[in-house]
Order: C-alpha cells, then sequence, then structure tokens
C-alpha cells in the first residue's frame, strides 16, 4: 500500500509540468447529473467524509450512476487518497445497494473493463496511455533518478488502471480533480490535473461548476483555494501558492527579501518588541524547500508549528520534522535551522526574547544537511 501511495504522489509531482492546455472536443457546458454526483462521491471519500456518503452514492445511482462506474471510481482513488478511505466507501457501497435491493430497486450493473491488449505488455500500454493522457511524452527528472518508479507508473497506473475502459479519461480526470480539489496542500497537482482534464475534454465552464460542488458540499475554504488555482490555468499565469488562503490563522505577510533566508519566505510580524518588552513574535510561511540560514538567538527562541511539514536541526543533533502542534524550544546560542520540507509549505510562529540581543546569522544549510 505504501509503494502504491508513493508511486502516485511521484506522478502528481511530475504532471507539475506545462502541459498542453488547449480542449480536444467543445464539450458540453455543463456537468451532467451522474458527473455532479461523481464529484461528490470522490470528494467525500478522498476526505474521508463518510458519514453522508451513503446518501451522495443513492443520489448518483439514481442518477443513472452503474454499479459498475460507482466501484470504479471508488477503486481508483485508493491511488490518490490510501487504501483504507477507497474500502471504507467501498463497504458504504455495498451497504447502500443492499437497502436498495430490499426496496425493490434494481441497480444496472453497467460495462465491465475489456481485457487488456493481447499483444501489448502493461508497459507497452502504459507508456501510449501516458502519452496520449497528457499530450506530451514524460521523462528525465525523477524517471531518471529512480527507474523504478516509471516502471510502477507505466505498468500500473497507465496500464492496469488507465487501461480499464468502464471509465473514459474525462470522467477518470473529474474523479481526480474533485479528489485534488477538497484535499488539502496538493494545490500544485490540482493545477497539473486541471490541464490534463482540460485536454481530455472538460471546460473551464464544466471545472468550474466542479468547484462550486466542492464548495457546498465539503467547504468554502477548499472550493476559493481550488477556484483561485483554476483562474491561474485560466489567465495562463504561474502558479502563486502566497495567494491560496489556506487554513492560515494569521496573514501571509510579506516576502522576506534578505539574504538569512534559502527560498521564498513570508513575515507577518504580530507582536513587535518595543521599550518594555523586548520579544517579537512572527508568523513565517516558508514554501517547499525554503529555509533560514544557521543561526542562533543569545536569548532563545520558542516555535510553534501550525501547518505543513517543516525540518529543525540543531548543531551536532540530527534533524527532525515538525508537523502541525509541534513545538520547539531553541536553546540560547545553540546555532540551528529550520524550514520547510521539499514538498510541503510550512507555516510557524516564531517567539524571539531579543533582551541579550538580536538574532545572529551564520553560513548557509548546505543542500547535504539539507537532504540528509
Amino acid at each position: 500500500m505504501i509503494r502504491n501511495i508513493l508511486l502516485f504522489n511521484f506522478l502528481l509531482l511530475l504532471l507539475h509540468h506545462n502541459l498542453p492546455a488547449q480542449t480536444k472536443t467543445d464539450g458540453i457546458m455543463s456537468l451532467n447529473a451522474k458527473e455532479r454526483s461523481i464529484v461528490s462521491i470522490s470528494a467525500h471519500t478522498a476526505t474521508g467524509n463518510m458519514p453522508g456518503l451513503k446518501a451522495i452514492l443513492n443520489n448518483g445511482l439514481d442518477a443513472g450512476l452503474t454499479i459498475s462506474e460507482a466501484k470504479e471510481v471508488i477503486v481508483q482513488l485508493y491511488a490518490y487518497a490510501g487504501f483504507p478511505r477507497s474500502l471504507n466507501a467501498l463497504h458504504i457501497l455495498m451497504a447502500a445497494l443492499e437497502e436498495r435491493k430490499q426496496k425493490g430497486i434494481t441497480d444496472p450493473a453497467g460495462k465491465s473493463p475489456d481485457p487488456y491488449p493481447a499483444d501489448k505488455t502493461l508497459m507497452q500500454l502504459g507508456t501510449e496511455n501516458q502519452t496520449k493522457l497528457t499530450g506530451a511524452k514524460i521523462g528525465g527528472g525523477v524517471y531518471e533518478f529512480a527507474p523504478t518508479i516509471d516502471r510502477f507508473l507505466k505498468e500500473h497506473l497507465f496500464g492496469d488502471i488507465f487501461g480499464r475502459n468502464n471509465l473514459d479519461w474525462r470522467t477518470r480526470e473529474i474523479v481526480t480533480i474533485a479528489a485534488l480539489a477538497a484535499m488539502d496542500g496538493v494545490e500544485p497537482q490540482l493545477r497539473s490535473h486541471y490541464n490534463v482534464g482540460i485536454y481530455n475534454g472538460l471546460t473551464t465552464d464544466q471545472l468550474s461548476q466542479l468547484v462550486t460542488i466542492i464548495e457546498t458540499d465539503i467547504s468554502k475554504n477548499r472550493g476559493t483555494i481550488a477556484r483561485q488555482v483554476l483562474q491561474s490555468v485560466i489567465n495562463k499565469i504561474p502558479y502563486d501558492a502566497s495567494a491560496i488562503p489556506g487554513n492560515a490563522i494569521f496573514p501571509t505577510g510579506q516576502k522576506i527579501d534578505n539574504d538569512n533566508f534559502v527560498g521564498n519566505v513570508w513575515l507577518q510580524q504580530l507582536v513587535q518588541m518595543d521599550s518594555s518588552n523586548k520579544t517579537q513574535v512572527g508568523n513565517v510561511t516558508f514554501e517547499p524547500g525554503a529555509r533560514t540560514k544557521w543561526h542562533y538567538h543569545p536569548a532563545g527562541q520558542i516555535l510553534l508549528a501550525l501547518d505543513g511539514l517543516g525540518y529543525y536541526q540543531e548543531k551536532g543533533s540530527a534533524k527532525r520534522m515538525l508537523r502541525k502542534g509541534d513545538v520547539v524550544k531553541c536553546p540560547p546560542n545553540l546555532p540551528h535551522w529550520h524550514g520547510a520540507a521539499p514538498g510541503e509549505r510550512f507555516v510557524q510562529v516564531a517567539i524571539t526574547n531579543n533582551e541579550k540581543g538580536a538574532t545572529v546569522w551564520l553560513e548557509a544549510v548546505s543542500e547535504e544537511a539539507y537532504q540528509q
């Protein structure tokens, strides 16, 4: 299970490149009732929001969703949300179908996937499907770094899953986009899949309608974020994570422009020191891979992890991970650094006592130390 989840996380990162944004067909201007139900099913499954899933599945079946299609939507989501949530949703689907049967409702079984082509290996089929899905042959980067991932992606994802034709690729992108739009911290991958969806026939009007469903069924905040990411695709402008509000407790603030940090870092001063209080408090947002230089505080510092995944390391000690709710007490005069993990933002509150002097900045953190 872990291997498969990591595999698909790699896929999402790989798709965060400049993919074709043109539409293959004009398509229809709005999602139909069955497609709207798929959005809700996908979003609830991906976020683990199971209490209302049975009603949503009933609505989808009433709208014409076949048993085969409903199962396939949920099975595909194991790749993006993990086996536990997918299995939980399948159990709810089974219960819903049994209740409908007891009520005399006969749901159509639907199309089963055709056998895989006998004249192609899964690697050959997956390579063809990958290129057709994205509109470009993807290579280099992590594929060369870890060739095994290339094989897993082609054979399992693009061969095994996308080789199953009981859902077309346009519908599979609806499933994927709805899941990513509902989940936290995957905005770059969401942007990439917007482009893949458009390339496979989804219109921007349909994607906007999908986002509206997320706003209504999942949360206003997730819908707002998904809509801002979609707007960046429509406007053909770079993705700007700093413009995404997220679930931030405090404002992002201003981008730091000094050389004491590597990467993009924002600071919102919450408490300024003055003549009566030498303590300052700041909300610091690190973009993926951003970090401080080595430094120390004469009177120490306290860090409160608010969101994302971060690193903290003291001189002479191993690096440790920081997650939401973690607290770090930095000893006085001990060099240390902190920042975000390579693939995720990190938000912290830094409480610094300047009573014995200001922060002393040292050398940059080596790439070896950061990656270790």
